[in-house]
């Protein structure tokens, strides 16, 4: 049943089935807290504390995460578009470290100059979405740095994930159809039973990628900045040579 009481906007707080599109979550602390079943409509989310908080089956409308603290932070069932609109949620300047997304509607999103390093989106809607600078690595010691993201079955048709550094992701299932990967480094990365069906890869870098039962017509090696080591199966041979223009016979 829902709470009837007021929220307790605090650190650990359970709160179930509230509006809360009216509170004032500027400078906030709720980090673990859980929250179900609650809406926020035009909320702004700056320098918001939520590390640790998990939330099941949220709707967030039009709300916008500025400075913001995510950091292993769970969403699960969580609505983040608005279709009136056809706007996504803004997130920006905020840190997203080892969060993660389930089966969460984040169309049109736009993640701008956030750090995402090991961040999880599992069966999600991205279809549109934006990121932009968004830093998915993390110094180790002096000298070693890592790359880690996950976009598990994701819809990423039409996103924007231009220059983006996505060496050793893992992008497995998920449809990239029109999706912009133009200068995008996929060194490495996971792309196995993708569709990159009609997707931007000029200046792409998928050298040691992993390409395999991927839908990969059109995808042009001419155009990529590197593909050295790149993993297909036999049957891709044709629809990558006939993209380079030549023609390929049986026999």
């Amino acid at each position: 049943m829902p709470d009837t009481a007021p929220p307790d906007l605090a650190p650990s707080a359970v709160i179930t089935g509230h509006d809360l599109s009216a509170e004032d979550f500027t400078e906030r602390d709720l980090s673990e807290a859980r929250l179900t079943d609650c809406l926020f409509t035009d909320v702004q989310f700056s320098t918001t504390i939520f590390e640790g908080a998990r939330f099941t089956n949220c709707r967030f409308v039009r709300c916008r995460f500025a400075h913001a603290d995510l950091r292993d932070t769970a969403f699960d069932k969580c609505s983040f578009a608005d279709p009136d609109s056809h706007s996504g949620v803004h997130i920006a300047f905020s840190q997203l470290d080892q969060a993660s997304f389930r089966t969460c509607d984040l169309s049109f999103a736009d993640v701008d100059r956030t750090s995402a390093y090991a961040t999880a989106f599992e069966t999600c809607n991205l279809r549109g979405a934006r990121f932009h600078r968004v830093d998915f690595t993390r110094a180790f010691g002096g000298k070693t740095v890592r790359t880690a993201a996950i976009f598990t079955g994701c819809n990423l048709e039409l996103a924007d994930l231009s220059d983006a550094g996505l060496a050793t992701a893992n992008l497995s299932g998920s449809s990239l159809r029109e999706a912009d990967l133009t200068g995008a480094n996929l060194t490495g990365a996971d792309l196995t039973h993708t569709d990159v069906f009609q997707a931007l890869t000029a200046g792409a870098n998928l050298k040691g990628a992993d390409l395999r039962h991927a839908h990969i017509s059109g995808l042009s090696l001419a155009g990529l900045a590197a593909y050295e080591g790149l993993k297909i199966t036999l049957d891709q041979q044709q629809a990558l040579l006939t993209a380079l223009g030549l023609d390929v016979y049986a026999e």
